[in-house]
């Protein structure tokens, strides 16, 4: 089953998704990107609000495609107790280099690689991913404005993603800018989680504040497309 992740971006939306019954609770700052970084200081205060009722991701931000500077933040968001640490792969730089350099720390971190579908990743990198000791993999979209993740990338190319996910078994997601109306023809994929934080807004403003009638929506339409 396609389990619900949900962005939040402060303790107070953290404390009420945390009622939901959602899959995983991500932080992220969406004001500074597609996956902008709260500061180490408040995902370790909201990791230790939540207390392992529900597991946490945390982004490291929009950073430079450089080895020393990615893998020394994931070291510090670690500390905070998050249980998976989100990386992105931005269309630049020598991502094999990174995925070596943070194959040192893969035995104790759980990393999760994000690809970016409006840039037309290389999924050759998924089997390196495995290769490092990494947890898991997911889609998202860089450009927000460009339009939702399956409107970026033919469902046809997103369930290849999946599959070749699956076949490393690694833990795979989909994300960016996905509404209600995306969680029909994703599902049927079978990713691990689909995730949102736009279509749990208010006017599917990201940067907004949660609606929780929004994300009642969400999860209640991901549970009974089970039952039809």
């Amino acid at each position: 089953m396609t389990g619900m992740l949900a962005s939040v971006k402060n303790l107070r939306e953290a404390e009420l998704v945390l009622n939901e019954d959602v899959d995983i609770i991500d932080l992220k700052q969406p004001e500074l990107g597609a996956l902008g970084a709260l500061s180490v200081e408040l995902v370790a205060k909201i990791v230790a609000k939540i207390d392992g009722h529900c597991p946490v991701s945390a982004t490291v931000g929009d950073l430079p495609m450089d080895a020393n500077t990615i893998f020394n933040a994931v070291s510090e968001m670690a500390k905070t107790g998050v249980d998976f640490v989100k990386i992105g792969f931005f269309p630049e730089g020598d991502w094999l280099a990174i995925v070596q350099k943070l194959s040192d720390l893969t035995e104790n971190i759980r990393l999760i690689a994000v690809l970016f579908a409006d840039t037309k990743p290389n999924f050759s990198i998924i089997s390196e991913l495995k290769n490092a000791g990494f947890t898991g993999v997911m889609l998202d979209t860089m450009h927000k404005q460009n339009g939702s993740l399956t409107e970026v990338m033919t469902n046809e190319t997103i369930a290849e993603f999946v599959e070749l996910a699956k076949t490393q078994q690694l833990i795979c997601g989909l994300a960016g800018s996905l509404r209600l109306e995306n969680i029909a023809e994703l599902l049927p994929l079978n990713a691990d989680y689909l995730g949102f934080r736009g279509a749990l807004c208010n006017q599917h403003n990201r940067v907004g504040e949660l609606d929780l009638n929004a994300l009642r929506q969400i999860k209640k339409v991901m549970t009974e497309s089970y039952f039809k």
